[in-house]
């Protein structure tokens, strides 16, 4: 606008252009003077010094300290040395001159975890077992059906249907599938995911009677456990598979119905 003003103005003068336009003139005025250069901000005159906030900074990285929010460094100083330094706030804002703002407190560090490779050259090589729960008669009532699957063939070797999750019930089926599989020691590798049966003691102890080597899935990782979880939907996302299973029986039947089409119909289905 001021720039409309200007060249009117050279037409008709900047009074009469002002007027018309509706601009008072000190703002043209104002427009026309040049702006000062912005000047450095000045540093309060309480603000601490450098050897002191070289002073602030060893208090906060000393090893005492290293650990503790400037808070806590604030209020143990005054407690038990006596001492002021500056104020918990003024700590924020010198760790923050030096990047140093995160977090201080000693915290653990993960492991960083290998990506299991789950892969099998023949039968009875590697398999990979699993819970998953099945909707009983009534709310909040589940049956449990145990799966273990080999990773080459994606037979399911061994499964079992229960009213809830046991390393004693899974350590039976472990051990009966090895026998009905003629299953050598050294020659198995079991996978699984990280749950409370799947790393309990009992199993771990069962696995290594057997000679079979154990490994699981890395922490709050899905991808690491692919088959068991497809074979569970496959399961589940049947037309005929019902809401809710009536009893443990019914469920029972249900997966005796379920295993021979998945063997026989689905399985050959994918590899034609």
């Amino acid at each position: 606008m001021i720039r409309v003003v200007e060249d009117l103005g050279q037409q008709i003068g900047h009074s009469a252009a002002c007027q018309a336009l509706g601009v008072p003139r000190s703002s043209l005025y104002r427009a026309r003077q040049p702006k000062p250069e912005p000047q450095p901000r000045p540093g309060p005159a309480r603000a601490l010094r450098e050897q002191e906030q070289a002073e602030v900074t060893a208090v906060l990285n000393s090893e005492r300290f290293v650990d503790c929010a400037p808070g806590e460094v604030y209020a143990t100083l005054l407690d038990d040395d006596g001492l002021y330094l500056c104020h918990w706030r003024t700590m924020y804002r010198v760790l923050e001159q030096n990047a140093e703002v995160k977090e201080r407190r000693d915290q653990k560090c993960q492991p960083i975890y290998a990506k299991p490779e789950l892969l099998a050259t023949g039968p009875n090589q590697r398999w990979r077992w699993d819970i998953t729960k099945l909707r009983g008669p009534a709310k909040w009532s589940y049956d449990y059906l145990y799966v273990i699957l080999d990773v080459f063939s994606r037979y399911v070797v061994g499964w079992l249907m229960a009213e809830q999750e046991s390393d004693t019930l899974a350590k039976e089926l472990m051990a009966q599938s090895c026998a009905k599989q003629g299953i050598a020691p050294e020659q198995l590798t079991l996978h699984s995911d990280r749950g409370s049966v799947m790393r309990s003691k009992t199993i771990a102890l069962r696995l290594a009677d057997l000679g079979v080597r154990k490994t699981h899935s890395r922490p709050y990782t899905a991808n690491d456990n692919p088959f068991s979880e497809a074979q569970f939907k496959t399961l589940k996302y049947r037309p005929d598979y019902p809401d809710r299973f009536g009893s443990l029986q019914a469920a029972r039947q249900g997966a005796q119905s379920f295993f021979p089409w998945y063997h026989n119909d689905h399985l050959w289905r994918l590899r034609g």
